[in-house]
C-alpha cells in the first residue's frame, strides 16, 4: 500500500496539515479505508499543501529520534 508518511506525525496548527506528509488528521485516520485511486489522488495534492505549512515541527519527530538512537547505538 502506498503511503506518504515520513514518520514526522506532527500537525501544523495553522493549516491542519501534518508537517511530514501534508495530510489532515482525518485523512491519516481514514487512510486504510481509501481505495488506491483515492490515495493516489490525495497524494497528488500533498506537495502543494506542504508548501503552506511552517515546516518546523515544535518537537523532535519520531524519524529524528530513530536516527539519533541508531547513530548512538
Amino acid at each position: 500500500m502506498i503511503s506518504p508518511c515520513t514518520l514526522v506525525c506532527s500537525i501544523d496548527l495553522k493549516t491542519g496539515y501534518c508537517f511530514g506528509c501534508g495530510r489532515t488528521r482525518e485523512e491519516i485516520a481514514a487512510w486504510m479505508d481509501y481505495t488506491d485511486a483515492e490515495r493516489r489522488a490525495l497524494m497528488e495534492t500533498l506537495p502543494t499543501r506542504l508548501e503552506t505549512v511552517e515546516r518546523r515541527p515544535r518537537r523532535e519527530t519520531r524519524r529524528q529520534r530513530m536516527i539519533r538512537e541508531r547513530d548512538t547505538a
